[in-house]
């Protein structure tokens, strides 16, 4: 698909499918008519051009796939009803219109996405579906899990909503204070997916990462003395602000130690470190400021040498406390050896591997491989690292990421 097609869709959906969940407040049956619409556009535009408003024009489409839908259900009287009143909004102009154009609906999405009804794994992979606009394939690259059980996940999840009467109104009080953890986490999972793509011909997705911090600005905006939300923020962006200089000019990887950092975003570095910087003396620190003045440190640093790697390492022992995950572990390791030297860092991973099997956990046995051969090979373990680093290659889905991996490999063979 043209990128440009692509990028307008992506950018519209959640628009579209919060017209149509207000109009009808049915998300199981809506979020099926956009898919629709979407493909309907892909295939439009592409012969015919994007046209001057692409959202009414979406719109209209999923408008006209909810009435089939809804009347293709005859088991109950309300969807017919609903059918009928769909009718109505079809042939009168004035209801055509969907939401106002200065109007944003993704916000509404992600609260209803993290509906009480939900468990919290649905709740992210719900609302990275229909919020995120990642496939499923790429949700289930972020949970460890397979396309088919991601799949039914979500589809369980949609009934689940539709069951519990899920409608499009904001929740308020206790509730959306619930609601909030979810979506921190869903905003999270995004910029992850973008920043590093599990999968394709390009290292990053800058329309998911794009995204990401837009979602995150306005919940900062609403929620301004929210610490968390203010050191998600700053981390989203401390670690977009490296984005430029994290591939060379043949779109190869280039690793942290080896970038050039004049090419980094010295506006989001300034932005992201005053938000952290204003949050983090409050009595409760919480897994986001942490990881944020992590990337602080690396963005304070003026040459790798610079780095304060102990202090780094000193930050993640406080993170793995707060928040005892594979991929927070292993990142552990990566800054001991940094700051005690590779035999420590080796050391480091083979305990935990005992204890947590980094090296067997979905999201984190990539990972693990690349990580060991690098400090094999700066131990002088250069055949064993060669290995690894194959391994690790043929675990990942990116190309650019696979490529660089199998370079070290062929370097230090």
């Amino acid at each position: 698909m043209n990128a440009d097609i692509e990028h307008v869709l992506r950018t519209e959906t959640p628009h579209v499918l919060g017209a149509l969940v207000r109009r009808f407040g049915r998300f199981d049956i809506a979020e099926d008519a956009v898919q629709e619409a979407l493909l309907a556009a892909s295939r439009a535009w592409q012969a015919d051009g994007v046209p001057d408003d692409p959202r009414g024009w979406l719109i209209r489409v999923g408008y006209r796939r909810m009435v089939d839908l809804l009347r293709a259900d005859q088991a109950r009287r309300r969807r017919e009803r609903e059918a009928g009143l769909a009718e109505l909004a079809m042939r009168e102009p004035a209801r055509q219109a969907g939401p106002p154009r200065d109007s944003d609906d993704s916000l509404a999405l992600l609260l209803l996405c993290c509906h009480p009804a939900l468990s919290p794994t649905s709740q992210v992979a719900l609302t990275l579906r229909a919020v995120g606009g990642l496939t499923t394939a790429e949700i289930a690259h972020a949970y460890g899990t397979s396309e088919a059980t991601m799949g039914t996940r979500i589809s369980r999840a949609k009934q689940r909503l539709a069951r519990a009467g899920a409608r499009f109104t904001p929740p308020a009080g206790a509730d959306r204070d619930s609601r909030m953890a979810a979506v921190t986490q869903v905003l999270y999972l995004i910029f992850n997916e973008g920043y590093t793509a599990s999968s394709g011909t390009t290292l990053a997705r800058v329309d998911l990462t794009g995204e990401a911090i837009r979602l995150t600005r306005m919940l900062h905006a609403s929620l301004p003395e929210d610490a968390e939300v203010t050191g998600l923020l700053a981390l989203m962006l401390l670690t977009e602000a490296r984005r430029p200089a994290r591939t060379g000019g043949h779109d190869e990887l280039v690793p942290l130690d080896e970038q050039d950092r004049t090419r980094w975003d010295s506006g989001l570095i300034r932005e992201g470190t005053t938000l952290i910087d204003g949050v983090w003396n409050r009595r409760e620190v919480g897994p986001y400021q942490l990881q944020a003045a992590i990337a602080a440190v690396h963005a304070a640093a003026a040459s790798p040498e610079h780095t304060d790697w102990p202090q780094i390492a000193a930050l993640y022992l406080w993170l793995e406390r707060l928040h005892p995950t594979a991929p927070v572990r292993l990142s552990r390791v990566v800054a001991v050896a940094k700051a005690y030297g590779p035999t420590r860092g080796l050391a480091l991973l083979d305990d935990l591997n005992r204890r947590f099997h980094l090296d067997q956990d979905p999201l984190t046995h990539q990972r693990e491989r690349a990580v060991r051969a690098h400090l094999l090979r700066m131990t002088g373990n250069a055949t064993e690292a060669a290995h690894l680093y194959r391994e690790a290659a043929a675990l990942t889905g990116n190309q650019i990421e696979q490529r660089y991996l199998l370079d070290q490999a062929d370097r230090h063979a």
